[in-house]
């Protein structure tokens, strides 16, 4: 008995995430779209100041080395250095946006740099954004390579 309660309420936390159709509108898509192309234009030019302000203040990266940046500091400092060391054009696709609730999502991105010598890292990239005071904020970035089949 104790399982089977322990079960639905299991479900029950899951039902409200998968019943609903649509939790974010166009505009709010658009909106977050923004924020990623935002989040490229401040890497490609080495913006810390826009990054600052895309970024929460505890957000936290986890990068393909296994790095892990926490805090607004630690991520653009890591940012500001992986640019460098790691010279090429950037490009971030956006794959997916899934609603968590109306005001956080999970942004799956397709995340590609072409180095100055044309050679291609493919690489994922998922960013978990929330409002923040009305404002769509980055708090959360996973960069993952594929290992090779």
């Amino acid at each position: 008995m104790k399982r089977m309660l322990i079960s639905c309420l299991f479900a029950l936390c899951f039902v409200p995430l998968s019943a609903q159709t649509k939790l974010l509108t166009a505009e709010q898509e658009q909106e977050i779209a923004k924020l990623i192309d935002q989040y490229s234009t401040a890497r490609a030019t080495n913006d810390t100041v826009l990054l600052k302000s895309i970024l929460s203040e505890d957000v936290d990266q986890l990068v393909s080395t296994g790095e892990w940046r926490s805090g607004m500091q630690s991520a653009v400092q890591g940012m500001l250095r992986s640019t460098a060391a790691n010279e090429g054009k950037r490009t971030l696709t956006i794959h997916q946006v899934k609603a968590l609730t109306v005001h956080s999502a999970i942004v799956d991105c397709r995340y590609q740099v072409q180095s100055n010598n044309n050679t291609m890292r493919n690489m994922w990239s998922t960013f978990i954004v929330a409002k923040q005071n009305n404002v769509w904020k980055i708090c959360a970035i996973r960069n993952m390579l594929p290992a090779a089949n």
